[in-house]
């Protein structure tokens, strides 16, 4: 329990965060209940009074009753019933939309510090899953584990006391077996489901994983006949899943049960000590009914518990999982890079890097001086390691040995605004979202005015294609930028890249998917735009030196060892 209290506290800090909005939900919940109820008791109160004046005017006895205030009381509680539940859901599913949107936020920042090679280690559905599946487990914490149990033992405190007036042992023992039926149901519940429910997760995540890659690979499987043998391990897991869900059914019946059985014997014992009071004068007929009809109505309030709690694994699973994205703060103090442009020089001592889990080194001793406002190409085939070295200077990866220093800090020791500030780097992956191309466009620059993105447009030659649209900057670019072709999706990232004014710039394959003619119209304008800045252009070969002016240091990676290029080609 300490464990899982000490795991879940930063969640339910976050949650807590807004206690007031908890309160105030918790109080709706505990109205609605405490309206149904007194609708429950009041009205049988009234059926039997009713029904016992209608036997003494029967029997030509005198008889009086008063219909008007009970009655009004009834319309009372059936309208403050209504309009609670009404509230209760509305104010409630507001308060957790809004809880989920915090902690989206919280993932999302977290999943934002980790370094490519932690990005890496996971597939993005896997990532996708800690957005929603995850997050969505965590709001059974709020709107099941929290709320509920709160209102379930006010509503049993209240129920005792107003039972205790008329019949004080009556109500004694309601308050006894109904608190210690909330524990019972919260603890017990919870224990019983744990394993299960946390095993629930596990299950779905890899059953997603399965169904992905038996669509995802179907040609590699297929190829290697494997596919028969994929998906009988999709059914052998799904059955293996079904019967740990068959079991988690089957506790939650037996829950649910158990606490039927428990209200159905607090009735009974009720009902005895009512009928001693009754025989005795003490009660009246209505009151006993009522009195019963409110002990069999509290089953309402213990009944959603079982259910909430058999899940609590789930929950945990969740938060477990959530807690490895947190990243540990690095040693050193987070440092801010200085905003002199003519100071931003990158150097790399002895680096090496060993990705986790690999046998090789990606990278061995590397040894590189690029002084500040200079331009360098790095070629090298796939796989040389390029794109770790890009990593490595933008302070995405931490080196396995040796420094690497930008503007004399260390990239990794800077905060991730003062990087995105001052660091630029054009991937081979390109990422655009589904909106329009001003949308992606001011990803970059949102304070940027319109001519600002011609003019960027114009810098990578998509101005005039742009203007030839309907809608030009409202031109939708799809999902992916699946509506532009792969050269101009990669102009558009290169144009939002341009619209910021980084010091560092990193260019990975920029004239990649265009014409010879865009290639050196894209050239020129990197000429102008890179005045200024220290860039490096990494390359897979360089197939025209003209694309690349201004370029006065050339050097190519090989094995994840870098030497200089006096050639010019890899």
């Amino acid at each position: 329990m300490k464990r899982l209290y000490r795991e879940a506290a930063p969640w339910l800090k976050l949650l807590l965060r807004r206690r007031q909005r908890f309160w105030v939900g918790a109080l709706l919940v505990w109205v609605t209940l405490l309206a149904g109820l007194s609708l429950l008791g009041l009205s049988g109160w009234f059926i039997v009074s009713c029904a016992l004046a209608g036997i003494a005017l029967a029997a030509g006895l005198p008889s009086t009753l008063d219909v008007y205030v009970p009655g009004g009381g009834i319309r009372f509680f059936a309208l403050l019933r209504t309009v609670a539940r009404y509230m209760e859901r509305l104010y409630n599913h507001n308060t957790v939309l809004t809880l989920l949107a915090d902690l989206r936020y919280r993932v999302f920042g977290n999943l934002t510090r980790l370094d490519d090679a932690a990005l890496r280690r996971r597939r993005a559905s896997e990532w996708l899953s800690r957005l929603t599946a995850d997050i969505d487990n965590l709001d059974n914490l709020y709107l099941r584990l929290l709320i509920p149990p709160v209102a379930a033992l006010l509503m049993i405190l209240v129920i005792s006391a107003v039972i205790a007036i008329w019949l004080p042992m009556a109500g004694v023992v309601v308050a006894i077996v109904m608190t210690l039926l909330w524990a019972v149901v919260t603890l017990g519940c919870g224990w019983l489901g744990f394993a299960n429910s946390y095993q629930q997760v596990n299950d779905q995540e890899e059953l997603r994983r399965l169904a992905l890659d038996q669509v995802q690979a179907s040609a590699e499987l297929l190829s290697y006949q494997t596919s028969v043998w994929h998906r009988q391990k999709i059914q052998r897991h799904e059955i293996q899943a079904l019967g740990n869900q068959r079991r988690l059914a089957v506790q939650s019946a037996v829950s649910n049960a158990f606490v039927s059985a428990v209200t159905g014997f607090l009735l009974i014992a009720i009902l005895w000590l009512g009928s001693l009071a009754f025989a005795t004068g003490e009660v009246g007929g209505p009151i006993l009914v009522m009195v019963v009809i409110a002990v069999l109505g509290i089953n309402e309030v213990v009944a959603l518990l079982p259910a909430a709690f058999l899940k609590l694994g789930m929950s945990y699973a969740a938060v477990q999982r959530l807690n490895s994205l947190t990243v540990n703060a690095p040693s050193s103090e987070v440092v801010e890079l200085p905003r002199a442009p003519g100071r931003y020089s990158i150097q790399l001592n002895g680096v090496d890097y060993v990705y986790p889990g690999a046998v090789y080194s990606a990278l061995v001793n590397l040894q590189m001086t690029l002084p500040a406002q200079k331009r360098a190409v790095i070629t090298g085939v796939s796989g040389s390691g390029k794109s770790t070295l890009a990593s490595l200077i933008m302070g995405r990866v931490v080196p396995t040995q040796g420094t690497v220093s930008v503007a004399g800090v260390s990239p990794i020791y800077a905060s991730p605004e003062s990087r995105a500030e001052h660091f630029a780097l054009l991937t081979q992956h390109t990422d655009l979202f589904d909106g329009t191309l001003e949308a992606n466009l001011r990803i970059a620059k949102p304070d940027a005015t319109e001519n600002e993105l011609w003019q960027a447009l114009t810098m990578v030659s998509l101005a005039r294609w742009a203007k030839q649209q309907p809608r030009q900057l409202l031109t939708h670019v799809g999902e992916k930028g699946r509506q532009l072709s792969g050269g101009q999706a990669r102009r558009v990232a290169l144009a939002r890249l341009m619209l910021r004014n980084p010091d560092v710039v990193l260019l990975d394959e920029p004239f990649a998917g265009v014409d010879s003619d865009t290639a050196r119209q894209l050239a020129d304008s990197l000429d102008r735009w890179l005045v200024g800045r220290t860039a490096i252009f990494l390359l897979h070969q360089i197939d025209d030196m003209a694309l690349l002016p201004g370029v006065e240091y050339r050097w190519r990676l090989d094995g994840g060892r870098l030497f200089t290029d006096t050639t010019g080609e890899s």
